[in-house]
């Protein structure tokens, strides 16, 4: 019961936490809501941070701007009504549908020289596009998420087992919604306009490709963790068969096979002894005797063989180190945040937040962690904070300094 009260109020502090990031910046979040883009400027660097790591807003690529997450433009539109904007149908092949009747409305609103409708359909078309692109990210995130989570907290096997199947399947239809995705289509529907090839042609392909990638790294994992579950399940199946046999017969002493008559088939197996033999060159006789069978030998035939053409390495292991770094990031950012939304505290020790947070990072890495983090800010951010080392001597005869936790709060003016 205790879990599952921490469990619910974590839930509820996070529900809160984000609750109150959607009311604070209300103004920009409708602003990117009735445009393509958030307007920055309406926001500081640490809001925008904050926004981020709540998923509330996302960044398709590094070079393009911010933009509602669709979940939250989905909400935004069903509290308003808009039904020009609501996603009613998921289908990836309605989304498809709805793109190539925008395709044709912009292309004529163009022959009919309707400038005002042609930004608001490319307008429309962009929205359309995020959409259907955010539905893959938010689909692979959760794979993501279940792996960390569902397959680590449940008890069973079966549960894990299960549990794996299901995401696989889910891998299975997102794949078949990204096959439903024709670029020869595309560029045939869009012809020779720029701002649709960008958008629907190299934009879209680049995304789709970042999805296939991840979708790989994931049913990967996904292979390598069925294989451990099974190993385990055959293990534990014949524990618990030992266990129900002992319970069964308590009096059981298994026997000294080796003073047996009889031993089953099983144990009497040994490994089938092999004559030792060597020639010896200094006997005439067997010298004649090697010579002959050295002339008797065929002589081997060496086919040409094809040299295969060299493949990229791949890096697949480099892919994974990189999304673990990416998850410490963002546990040490969520830290920093925290302090942030503490400022009147004394400061918060890492070492703290981490077995709070019940985080699966080793302590020295997560102490270098936080304190490349804040090495990393700039200087008019750093002075913001205040850092403090709890640190000492390695010894009377050593003055190397060991850190043994940092404490971090916001600087007062």
């Amino acid at each position: 019961m205790s879990d599952e009260h921490q469990l619910e109020s974590r839930l509820l502090g996070t529900g809160v936490e984000r609750l109150a990031l959607l009311g604070k910046h209300a103004e920009a979040l409708m602003q990117g809501y009735s445009r393509d883009e958030i307007p920055l400027e309406a926001l500081s660097d640490t809001a925008l941070r904050r926004l981020l790591a709540a998923r509330i807003v996302w960044r398709p690529d590094e070079q393009g701007g911010v933009k509602l997450a669709p979940k939250v433009r989905e909400l935004i539109a069903e509290m308003l009504a808009d039904e020009t904007r609501r996603q009613v149908n998921a289908d990836v092949g309605e989304t498809l549908e709805l793109l190539r009747s925008l395709v044709q409305s912009y292309r004529e609103a163009m022959s009919q020289g309707e400038h005002w409708r042609q930004e608001q359909l490319l307008l429309r078309l962009r929205q359309v596009v995020d959409d259907l692109n955010g539905r893959f990210a938010d689909a692979i995130d959760s794979l993501w998420q279940r792996l960390n989570s569902d397959f680590g907290f449940v008890s069973r096997l079966n549960d894990k087992i299960r549990e794996n199947d299901r995401a696989q399947k889910q891998i299975v239809r997102l794949l078949d919604g990204l096959a439903l995705i024709d670029f020869d289509e595309l560029i045939e529907l869009v012809g020779s306009d720029g701002a649709l090839r960008k958008l629907l042609i190299s934009q879209l392909q680049r995304q789709l490709s970042q999805h296939y990638t991840s979708l790989r790294e994931v049913q990967s994992r996904l292979t390598e963790l069925m294989a451990r579950f099974r190993q385990q399940q055959s293990r534990s199946r014949l524990v618990s068969g030992m266990a129900a046999f002992l319970r069964e017969h308590p009096n059981f002493v298994p026997g000294n096979y080796a003073r047996r008559s009889e031993v089953p088939e099983l144990v009497n197996r040994a490994t089938p002894l092999s004559a030792a033999a060597a020639p010896a060159l200094d006997h005439e006789p067997d010298t004649r005797v090697l010579t002959e069978l050295v002339h008797q030998l065929p002589t081997p035939v060496h086919k040409p063989q094809e040299v295969a053409a060299a493949r990229p390495a791949e890096v697949a292991e480099q892919s994974l180190v990189a999304a673990r770094q990416q998850a410490l990031k963002q546990d040490v950012e969520s830290f920093y945040l925290k302090v942030i939304d503490h400022p009147d505290a004394a400061g918060i020790s890492a070492l703290a937040y981490l077995e709070e947070s019940d985080l699966e990072w080793g302590e020295e890495i997560w102490l270098f962690q936080v304190i490349a983090e804040y090495q990393g800010l700039p200087r008019s951010e750093q002075r913001a904070f205040r850092l403090h080392q709890t640190e000492s001597r390695a010894s009377r005869f050593n003055d190397l300094r060991l850190i043994h936790d940092v404490t971090l709060q916001l600087a007062t003016a």
